[in-house]
């Protein structure tokens, strides 16, 4: 096919011209570069220091086990996940590095689109701009799936502002590689492929663009980076495209969808936000068809997922998904900006800084444990990143005191996930788990071999079972024990690794003792602290309230403590029925009754202030218990 090629005079471009232009340009130039060197040298310290995150854990578990495509998400992630720890070791920046590099190309090509289209000035404050703008600047600190599709956006982005202007090979080879690692990075980029060819079909300059063979050439590359998904897909009853297009998604309208402006505007920084949207509305009716083409995509990606917000999955986080289309408006802002009042300018800048100052100061918080510990309370608890640490030095421990062939056994893909990155050990087992199926990593799990339903060779193995009690909701606390006594027996006295005042707690019990058959299922304890409340008041004598069992055996006796020191013992046995009529299932042989009360007097030493409530729990069988804390105000 002859190659179609526009006439020079009907790619109007704006560039710069003059000495105030030039040193415009130099300007923005240094700026880019200083901002570039100290956001990437930041990152590559927190990325050192940041603890691994559950997702992350489970991508170097699949890049140990490496296939064309897994049950959650395609290859890619985890293909970089398994070379990241064979260059850099398996440690938390050497598992991130692949994705650090990929997001360190980023503001680059920002600068490379807009120089071309709009001038060498523009193009510098573009890419500062992909810099400060927080959802891109915080790309590659975690080993996620983002930072590959953000740099497939920019290079399907860059490629067809490229074909609008004229079809060449070196453009439609740019398209299949950014089509590929699209493809081969996550589903949602099926939201991406499809706006930008809408955009594409709603220009002139598009349509014929379209026309060429070439273009189709790499449209078909792109499209068989996907086979090994479809495939796995097919080989699985469509698991995942199931999870990720209907199982998570309740697909009925909702009112949470209207938290995307705010949501948005906060991750963005509201004045940027503005902007982006601004500078998107104008582009769309611009003589520059690059203009109209960055405008269609950018904003058609952020239409999409504020409707989609109405009915799509709001329990898990999503407030990154628009990303792609930020990117694509990113090169029209500064034009946008130039016409803004000086005052109005800088404080988008300003702001944008500063957004991005908060999200890497939030990894930062979340690196130091002391930090943590004060958030435990709080409803931003990074409870993903957190407690990974004290478990395996707890498992290590464990496992060095018992025989030799102990074998490790996860109560969910986390726990499991995040043992076998910290102890190098990617076949660790793992109990069937609500996570599991909610993740989309349960038919993972199931392919590897890895899920356990049963242990019915208990007592030939020794097993350290190891599970975290805060991954389920209290009021189904009781029912996971109960199931996990019918996989493995009843459960024996635990380990309880209390961290961040427990609200990360995570139980180890040594399975090394056979069981018969009928064994009556004895579990952890449960309790309840009703007064005082979390966060009251409190003088130096007070009362404290609750009830407390333990399935199978019962309770002999309860401590109160403070800031993890005796301060009271309480009365054990009290009367109280509602608590079997809550917990329907329960067998504490105490019951009904199962409360306690206790006058705590502090001693003189007790300084005023904030501290930490709690309770040490004394089974019948021998089993001492740390509950978890709450936070009380002594006057």
């Amino acid at each position: 096919m002859p190659q179609a090629v526009r006439p020079a005079s009907a790619e109007p471009r704006i560039v710069d011209t003059g000495p105030l232009a030039d040193a415009g340009a130099d300007r923005a130039r240094r700026a880019f570069l200083l901002l570039f060197a100290v956001v990437s040298a930041f990152k590559l310290l927190v990325a050192a220091r940041l603890p691994v995150f559950v997702d992350e854990a489970f991508y170097w578990l699949e890049g140990q086990h490496l296939a064309p495509a897994y049950s959650d998400l395609p290859g890619l992630t985890a293909w970089l996940a398994r070379l990241g720890v064979a260059l850099g070791g398996n440690t938390e920046l050497g598992l991130r590095l692949p994705f650090l590099l990929m997001a360190a190309v980023i503001p680059w090509l920002v600068v490379r689109i807009a120089r071309r289209e709009f001038g060498d000035a523009n193009g510098w404050q573009a890419g500062s701009l992909a810099l400060l703008l927080p959802l891109a600047g915080t790309l590659g600190l975690m080993a996620l799936p983002d930072a590959a599709m953000a740099l497939a956006t920019l290079l399907c982005m860059d490629a067809g502002a490229r074909l609008l202007r004229r079809v060449d090979a070196a453009a439609s080879l740019e398209l299949a590689a950014g089509l590929v690692i699209g493809g081969l990075s996550h589903y949602r980029f099926i939201a991406v492929i499809g706006v930008g060819l809408l955009a594409l079909l709603l220009l002139a300059d598009g349509r014929r663009a379209l026309r060429d063979v070439r273009v189709w050439t790499a449209i078909a590359i792109g499209a068989a980076a996907w086979t090994p998904l479809v495939w796995w897909n097919m080989d699985n009853a469509d698991a995942g495209l199931r999870f990720q297009l209907v199982d998570r998604h309740p697909w009925a309208f909702h009112l949470e969808g209207l938290w995307f402006v705010l949501v948005q505007a906060l991750m963005v920084t509201p004045l940027l936000f503005a902007a982006l949207l601004l500078a998107g509305w104008r582009g769309r009716s611009s003589a520059l068809p690059a203009s109209r083409y960055f405008a269609l995509l950018g904003l058609l990606v952020v239409a999409g997922f504020f409707i989609l917000g109405f009915f799509a999955d709001t329990e898990r986080v999503s407030f990154h998904w628009p990303l792609p289309g930020y990117l694509a408006l990113l090169p029209l802002a500064p034009a946008l900006l130039q016409g803004w009042p000086r005052w109005l300018r800088s404080a988008t800048w300003a702001l944008a800084a500063a957004g991005l100052l908060a999200m890497l100061g939030y990894y930062v918080a979340v690196s130091v444990p002391e930090v943590r510990a004060r958030a435990a309370t709080q409803k931003w608890y990074p409870a993903n990143f957190a407690g990974w640490d004290e478990l395996a030095g707890a498992v290590r421990s464990e496992l060095a005191a018992m025989p030799d062939g102990t074998r490790v056994l996860a109560g969910s893909f986390k726990i499991g996930a995040e043992l076998g990155f910290a102890l190098g050990d990617p076949g660790i087992p793992m109990l069937d788990h609500a996570l599991n199926h909610r993740h989309g990593r349960a038919p993972q799990l199931r392919l590897w071999g890895m899920e356990v339903t049963d242990l019915p060779e208990r007592g030939k193995a020794p097993v350290l079972l190891v599970e975290a009690s805060t991954d389920v909701p209290y009021k189904d606390l009781l029912a996971r024990y109960r199931y996990m006594c019918s996989m493995v027996g009843p459960l024996p006295p635990p380990r309880v690794v209390n961290v961040d005042h427990g609200s990360q707690r995570f139980l180890l019990f040594r399975l090394e003792q056979p069981v018969p058959a009928d064994a009556p299922c004895t579990t952890p304890a449960m309790a309840w602290i009703d007064a005082p409340a979390s966060g009251a008041a409190v003088g130096r004598s007070f009362e404290v309230a609750g009830w407390a069992f333990k399935d199978g055996v019962g309770l002999e006796r309860v401590e109160v403590l403070l800031d993890g020191a005796v301060v009271a013992e309480a009365g054990y046995g009290l009367h109280a029925p509602h608590v079997a009529a809550f917990w329907r299932v329960s067998t504490d042989p105490r019951h009904p009754d199962v409360g306690f009360g206790a006058q705590v007097e502090l001693a003189p030493d007790v300084a005023p202030g904030p501290h930490w409530l709690g309770l040490r729990l004394h089974g019948a069988d021998g089993s001492v218990e740390t509950w978890p804390e709450q936070p009380v105000e002594v006057r």
